[in-house]
């Protein structure tokens, strides 16, 4: 059994996808898509042309990245999709799941693609407005990590589990340099991310509420495949429960160790990463390494 997954924000890089826009007309044909899709939204840039020659400043920007990196890896996807063969299950970390849910059905490629870069103007808002920081706390277990959350002042929340040993914390500055001095002491170790904003934090409900207007006008299909979601670890085809899930991720934990766990559970043997990088392939490393990991991240793999 395999699963598809999607990189979230972080994964991208200038010349992402270029080498399959290149050699495949259906790739060509996607972006071009993608381009006419944000005609009028603001870019700086046709969306291909930041793909690929960047500059990583802009690619850097919220608001940028998340269209960016969903075109990238929704086509890496489909000219790789002959290859990968049929998942029995899709997900994707923070922002992949918006593009899971274009390769399962539920969402339209376009639609996601405005709909990404609304959400990523939005979080960048809520950060100006509401800023903060995130650290990534090492060598402590998930239930540590949220105890010690529990026990700063201020806001801070475990924004990512993305492995035994690795959560991400999120929320005002001071409370995450606490909870980062409290895992050294507990025998662990906290790590400052260069990031814009405390994503998955209460910081960001402005965010979380105006996304969840954006969503309410969407027409959601059910997913040809189930869409294991970030907020519960869950597979779902409901497109109320994906709408849903959407909406909640904003402010919500991404559960990824708990998303994987899951599908392994389930009977899933190969996981599929679609997208620039190799994050989540790294990660299903310390979730479980029985499981196979595979990148189609570049025209070689995808072919």
């Amino acid at each position: 059994m395999i699963a598809l997954v999607f990189p979230g924000q972080g994964s991208q890089a200038a010349g992402m996808a270029a080498d399959v826009y290149q050699a495949s007309a259906l790739a060509r044909d996607l972006f071009a898509q993608a381009d006419e899709a944000l005609a009028g939204c603001g870019l700086p840039a046709p969306l291909s042309q930041l793909c690929f020659e960047g500059p990583d400043d802009l690619l850097k920007q919220t608001e940028i990245a998340q269209p960016a990196l969903l075109a990238a890896s929704y086509v890496l996807y489909r000219v790789g999709q002959a290859k990968v063969g049929e998942p029995s299950f899709c997900a994707g970390h923070s922002l992949g799941e918006y593009t899971a849910l274009v390769a399962a059905g539920s969402l339209d490629f376009a639609v996601a693609l405005r709909l990404v870069r609304r959400r990523g103007e939005l979080m960048r808002d809520a950060a100006a407005a509401n800023p903060g920081s995130m650290a990534a706390v090492l060598n402590l277990d998930d239930e540590t990590v949220t105890s010690l959350c529990g026990q700063a002042d201020g806001i801070v929340v475990p924004a990512n589990f993305n492995s035994p040993g690795q959560v991400v914390i999120s929320g005002e500055a001071a409370a995450v340099s606490a909870v980062s001095a409290a895992a050294k002491a507990a025998g662990g170790r906290g790590m400052p991310l260069r990031v814009s904003g405390a994503f998955h934090s209460p910081l960001m409900a402005s965010a979380a509420e105006a996304m969840a207007t954006e969503l309410a006008a969407i027409d959601f299909a059910p997913a040809r495949v189930p869409v294991v979601q970030n907020v519960t670890a869950a597979p779902t085809t409901d497109p109320d429960q994906l709408r849903a899930g959407l909406a909640q991720q904003v402010t919500g934990s991404v559960r990824w160790t708990q998303s994987v766990q899951a599908m392994v559970a389930a009977g899933v043997t190969t996981l599929v990463e679609c997208g620039p990088g190799a994050v989540l392939t790294g990660l299903l490393k310390r979730i479980d390494a029985s499981i196979t990991g595979i990148n189609v991240n570049n025209l070689d793999s995808a072919v």
